[in-house]
């Protein structure tokens, strides 16, 4: 019920390994900045030459930075155009992207738009789009077919495949599956009190052992607009949310929440 299984289809993603010695999901959080590491293979140094804000479009195909390009538009999205041929798989990174460091890897067929923010250790995928205004702390895993959206903030967290958070998000701490999020998200990944985050499912208390934990959202889990998980939220398979919610704990699958209309309000004095 707790375990990466339950709320992934691993089968489908490329960093399964990341899961391989973990009791619970979120035992993912724990390892995943030595996993980085290990994995790292970074491939965007030859485009950080002339610094790491680019000053022009640059195309990273084959491991090799591609000078002599064109970019056309095929149903809607951009594809980068030598001799007349088309460089299936070329990544694109526009003028006035940033890339911090050299400890960023970067898949096929990816685009970073201008004005996103990179920051390492970073594992982006293939297909995957980094929109305008991006911004990835580092110690982030962005796998294929995502999208990581207009100011939207990642950190020392995991998109699997198929993740998308198109507008204003914060994701921090925490793991998605193939999910998608409605504008102004936010994962929250710190308690107001300093202790580590504890968790209540089925009547048993876990203790996380950490002390920053966002999210954890299974396939197929669709977030409305504003919605806010406070720290250590667990989203089974098929969890929907209503507009302007309040998470937290754990829900089971295909769970359906909805924002109460009437509100209670209690002065503490």
């Amino acid at each position: 019920m707790l375990r990466a299984e339950d709320f992934f289809d691993l089968t489908k993603c490329s960093h399964q390994a990341l899961f391989s010695d973990a009791e619970y999901v979120w035992d993912g959080l724990k390892g995943l900045e030595p996993y980085i590491r290990e994995s790292l293979q970074p491939n965007t140094s030859p485009l950080r030459k002339a610094g790491s804000l680019l000053p022009k479009t640059c195309v990273l195909y084959d491991g090799k930075c591609i000078d002599n390009f064109s970019l056309i538009t095929v149903s809607g999205k951009p594809q980068v155009v030598v001799d007349g041929e088309v460089l299936q798989g070329a990544s694109i990174f526009y003028a006035g992207a940033c890339l911090l460091d050299d400890t960023i890897a970067v898949g096929n067929g990816t685009v970073v738009e201008p004005g996103a923010l990179i920051k390492g250790p970073t594992i982006i995928g293939d297909n995957t789009e980094v929109r305008q205004g991006a911004y990835i702390r580092g110690t982030v895993i962005v796998g294929n077919r995502c999208v990581v959206g207009h100011t939207t903030e990642i950190k020392s967290s995991v998109m699997l495949y198929g993740s998308k958070a198109g507008h204003f998000a914060y994701i921090g701490d925490s793991i998605l599956g193939e999910v998608n999020l409605g504008a102004g998200t936010k994962c929250a990944n710190l308690k107001v009190f300093s202790s580590t985050i504890t968790l209540e499912v089925e009547g048993t208390r876990y203790d996380t052992g950490l002390r920053k934990m966002g999210a954890i959202m299974g396939d197929q889990v669709e977030l409305g607009c504003n919605t806010v998980t406070n720290p250590g939220t667990l989203l089974s398979k098929g969890v929907v949310s209503y507009p302007n919610t309040s998470l937290s704990g754990y829900y089971p699958p295909q769970s359906i929440v909805k924002h109460r209309q009437e509100h209670e309000v209690i002065i503490m004095s």
